[in-house]
């Protein structure tokens, strides 16, 4: 089994110093400003993908 994938770079500076965070599962520190944050996997979205052509209506 492999473990979850890793998050590159913080959402909110762009450094990719992080580390696990201890408060939870998918939580996750930023060294470089010094903020926490969570990533979630919410499920696949019931509509699925819509291409984008360029022409047309998006429904």
């Amino acid at each position: 089994m492999s473990e979850r994938a890793a998050p590159f770079y913080c959402p909110y500076c762009g450094d990719e110093d992080l580390r696990p965070n201890p408060e939870g599962h998918g939580a996750w520190e930023c060294a470089a400003c010094n903020r926490a944050f969570q990533l979630k996997f919410l499920g696949l979205l019931s509509r699925g993908l819509q291409r984008n052509d360029g022409g047309g209506e998006q429904i």
